[in-house]
């Protein structure tokens, strides 16, 4: 796994025009680790500032954990919105839907939305949807060849929420987009099955050009998602916030206020009574929520303000699935904001959840070569996962 593979190396560095000599040798992907001790020597010039910038584009894989995490929440979002409905899914969705298939195929010939329930309006035909929908999110929330699952989600997704599109209660909006750019990013090189099977196979051995150029597109591909995936989040936010800003509601801070004493949004009314009956309290919370969208965007250039904002939206929207009800939006919520989590913090979870994984099992409790493995060989497992072009899950 941490042998040299200078073919394919090369071969990447060469199509953006970098020397050879310039290509790490030691099997990582370029990246930087004190623990794993100094790099080759460059003998030739540094390669412009341009061509530096484009070869880490396009040859390593950016945030492989946090693409999992927004993976396996859209995934854990929608199936659970698909099961907690499935009694009342010909009533959403279905034949027996008071939004009608007539009325479905008028909205649609104006919108142009996609649905391949346009395609039959039989009972059948939308049983077999539905429960498509079901596998497709419990395949790629496990990682099981997450470019057809993830292919397969978008298709399903889409299709059930534009047939009627009256139905969700905005944590649907975040799925939907997500959906979407799940399908261009590499989200199964993480804490999935195809992560595991990639490990347990053997190292490929040197590709050709071809292979190389399709390699890179698709880890461009990857990163431009990512990207995507993070100025939606900010739109999201932005928008919000300075649209909560106008409201007259949210500036005399009593906006909270109303959906904590409507009965659709109390599953707990001694807790919404509580929250709701103090004025203050009511105008701390409508003024946190604007501070907290406003200000998010601003603090991306701050490292430690960022995780510390991240946090509270997190507690925010877990509190909200609480308080109001809507748990699916939050974790809709909660997954897309996974994108700015901090490798360091997926790191040290991954690390524990091994730790306990392997002392829950027969004969690994008190491992001595477990327990005192030494850190640079953990970090060049932790780099090779993030991008050695030795370990490239198969995603289907």
């Amino acid at each position: 796994m941490s042998g040299p593979i200078p073919d394919r190396a090369t071969d990447r560095q060469l199509l953006v025009g970098i020397p050879p000599q310039a290509v790490p040798q030691d099997g990582t992907d370029g990246g930087t680790d004190a623990a794993a001790g100094p790099g080759p020597v460059r003998t030739g010039p540094p390669p412009p500032r341009f061509e530096r910038l484009f070869d880490a584009f396009t040859a390593r894989t950016w945030l492989p954990r946090q693409a999992a995490v927004v993976r396996i929440g859209t995934a854990l979002a929608w199936g659970g919105f698909l099961l907690r409905e499935w009694p009342n899914r010909r009533e959403l969705y279905g034949d027996r839907s008071p939004w009608s298939a007539e009325l479905a195929d008028r909205m649609l010939g104006e919108t142009h939305a996609f649905t391949v329930l346009a395609w039959s309006h039989s009972h059948l035909w939308f049983e077999v949807v539905y429960h498509l929908g079901i596998l497709a999110a419990v395949l790629l929330g496990l990682g099981w060849r997450t470019r057809a699952s993830s292919l397969l989600f978008a298709v399903t997704a889409l299709s059930l929420q534009n047939r009627n599109v009256l139905v969700g209660d905005g944590g649907d909006n975040v799925v939907h987009l997500m959906a979407i750019y799940l399908v261009l990013v590499r989200c199964g090189r993480a804490w999935s099955l195809d992560a595991r099977r990639a490990r347990r196979r053997p190292p490929r051995g040197p590709v050709g050009e071809p292979r190389a150029v399709l390699d890179a597109l698709a880890t461009m591909l990857h990163n431009c998602g990512l990207l995507v995936i993070a100025g939606q989040v900010v739109l999201i936010y932005s928008t919000a916030g300075w649209y909560k800003v106008q409201g007259s509601r949210w500036q005399d801070g009593t906006a909270l206020h109303y959906p904590l004493h409507l009965d659709y949004f109390t599953p707990w009314p001694g807790l919404s009574g509580l929250l709701g009956s103090s004025l203050l309290v009511t105008f701390l919370l409508s003024y946190g929520t604007v501070v907290l969208q406003v200000g998010f965007p601003f603090t991306l250039a701050n490292r430690r303000l960022k995780n510390a904002l991240l946090a509270l939206m997190m507690a925010e929207h877990v509190a909200i699935a609480v308080t109001l009800g809507l748990p699916f939006f939050s974790l809709a919520m909660i997954a897309a904001d996974a994108v700015f989590l901090p490798t360091g913090a997926l790191l040290w979870a991954e690390r524990r959840v091994r730790h306990g994984l392997s002392r829950g099992r027969p004969g690994r409790e008190g491992d001595p070569a477990l327990a005192q493995a030494p850190a640079p060989a953990r970090t060049a497992a932790d780099r090779a996962e993030r991008g050695s072009p030795d370990r490239v899950p198969d995603e289907g």
